[in-house]
């Protein structure tokens, strides 16, 4: 099976505050559903207050990251059979989390 990432960055998710409650309960009803058809990998949100750094092979740390690579919004790891259940998937986190969602597929590494 292929792994999928489906993720959003944060300024795509335009909700009040009013709505968070209930776009969060959606969302996580989503992740639930996917777990309990054992699809579920991981997923989370990137915390926005802590900076990224740099790890250089020597083990040196820098505060300057490559240019354009802010990774910033929620995301989760699915494993499925077929990108057209991953798309299903999208779908649903979009429709809890009211914004699109991008979908990417990781390559085949036999060794993970």
């Amino acid at each position: 099976m292929t792994k999928y990432l489906i993720s959003f960055p944060s300024e795509a998710m335009m909700v009040t505050d009013e709505e968070l409650p209930e776009v969060s309960a959606a969302a996580h009803a989503v992740i639930e559903e996917a777990k309990a058809a054992g699809v579920y990998v991981f997923g989370g949100g990137i915390d926005e207050q802590v900076e990224p750094v740099l790890v250089s092979s020597e083990g040196l740390v820098s505060t300057q990251i490559y240019p354009g690579s802010r990774i910033k919004g929620g995301f989760a790891v699915l494993e499925l059979p077929t990108r057209r259940e991953a798309v299903e998937w999208a779908r649903k986190i979009a429709v809890a989390c009211r914004c699109s969602q991008e979908l990417r597929e990781f390559m085949y590494d036999p060794a993970s």
